[in-house]
């Protein structure tokens, strides 16, 4: 089945062909019938060609709430180490964690994401790292549709004449206008968690006419 999309020059594991296939089915219209998957790296620094992903953290939506059983976090084995960065995740070297390697983890999330559409806050930075460690693995990018919550808050603008189109807002800032509890900021995990309840804060303030669809939201 999967021998349909391999080439004769490629040389690629079976499971990113098992990925590739989830890709025939298209994406549904209405955004209640989307699974959507927000996402957060932390990271040995801020360099995406240099630095390596710590972990991987994320929470799955379906029908327009948050799927607590749905849910992927890992801790990625790395020798890379940055001093100064721990000071925003806590996550120091040699500490006792169950980790995967960098092959593993990637794998395992690639079957946890399938076609799911993946929502980040400054999605450039994690889908650039996770798309760096792709290639390490001789892998191509991801294939998924992508969803940044700045791009999306920024779009609210026609409501609130507050919100500035140029800023790039923190998911700090977007937490403290939408009150949304933070306290467990700085773990993938937990700023998965944060900005998927900014994501769907957003969603109700876009789609107050009840009349949004999927291809829109791509186009904001």
């Amino acid at each position: 089945m999967f021998n349909l999309f391999k080439k004769k020059s490629d040389n690629l594991p079976e499971f990113w062909y098992e990925y590739e296939a989830k890709f025939q089915k298209k994406l549904p219209e209405k955004i209640e019938d989307t699974r959507f998957v927000v996402l957060d790296t932390e990271t040995t620094g801020f360099n995406i060609k240099k630095d390596r992903m710590l972990s991987i953290g994320a929470i799955a939506i379906n029908n327009k709430s948050i799927d607590i059983a749905d849910g992927f976090e890992e801790y990625i084995s790395q020798d890379t180490f940055n001093p100064k960065t721990v000071k925003i995740h806590g996550i120091i070297q040699n500490e006792r964690i169950d980790s995967l390697s960098e092959e593993k983890a990637v794998k395992a999330f690639l079957e946890y994401i399938g076609n799911s559409v993946l929502v980040a806050h400054h999605a450039s930075f994690d889908i650039g790292m996770f798309n760096e460690a792709l290639a390490r693995m001789g892998l191509p990018k991801l294939k998924n549709k992508i969803l940044d919550t700045v791009n999306l808050y920024r779009g609210t603008r026609i409501i609130s004449n507050l919100i500035n189109r140029e800023k790039n807002y923190s998911l700090d800032e977007i937490a403290e206008t939408y009150n949304i509890d933070i306290k467990d900021r700085h773990t993938a995990a937990g700023d998965a968690f944060i900005t998927a309840i900014a994501f769907l804060t957003i969603l109700g303030k876009l789609n107050s006419d009840r009349k949004l669809k999927l291809k829109k939201l791509f186009k904001i």
